[in-house]
Order: C-alpha cells, then sequence, then structure tokens
C-alpha cells in the first residue's frame, strides 16, 4: 500500500491526529454530583491531559490537550456528565496545543 493509504487504513490520518486544546465551561448542578471525577476518569480513557476544577460561581472548569478527536469525544461527553449532574450549557472554547500538562487530575 502506498503510504498515504497505508496511514488512512491505519486510522493514523492527520486530521485524527491534530493536537489542540479545549477549555469548556459547564454550567448547570455540575458540583457536588462527582463531575469532575467523571470527567478525570473520561479523559484519561481518551489519552487527554488537563484538569477539571469547580469555579466559584458553581460551574466547572475543564482544560484538556490531546488529540482533536478526542477533544471532541469530551466535548459531547460533557454535554450530558455524570448520572447525578443536570447540565445546563457548555462554552467550549478551542486553542493551540501546549503540551504543559503531564496527565489528567482534578484541581
Amino acid at each position: 500500500m502506498s503510504g498515504s493509504l497505508w496511514s488512512f487504513w491505519k486510522g493514523d490520518s492527520p486530521m485524527e491526529r491534530e493536537l489542540a486544546r479545549l477549555r469548556l465551561i459547564v454550567t448547570g448542578r455540575v458540583q457536588g454530583v462527582f463531575f469532575r471525577r467523571a470527567a478525570v476518569n473520561e479523559a484519561r480513557a481518551l489519552g487527554l491531559k488537563g484538569f477539571a476544577r469547580n469555579r466559584p460561581e458553581g460551574s466547572v472548569e475543564i482544560l484538556a490537550e490531546g488529540e482533536r478527536s478526542n477533544l471532541e469525544v469530551l466535548l459531547a461527553w460533557s454535554r450530558q456528565g455524570p448520572p447525578h449532574a443536570h447540565v445546563e450549557d457548555v462554552k467550549p472554547i478551542w486553542g493551540k496545543f501546549a503540551g504543559e500538562f503531564g496527565h489528567f487530575k482534578v484541581r
């Protein structure tokens, strides 16, 4: 197989491997319902790095870096969250990959 066709067949297309940064502000009933812990589990399973933290006004902030396709999965997950959460809104802010995190954690 040619190089580009082989890469596509393996699932290594440039679009799938694009690195990016995603900041999410999640509002609703998202504190005190294990939202951050569930976000960490989801992000780690996707191979993402960054953090999830509570914000003073009651929202949760998620800052994640990794493959854009996996960040899009995290974005979709955040619109639902864990079972006891009630997500009202998610504001995604896309940015350039900075590579500043070694793992994903709760802050």
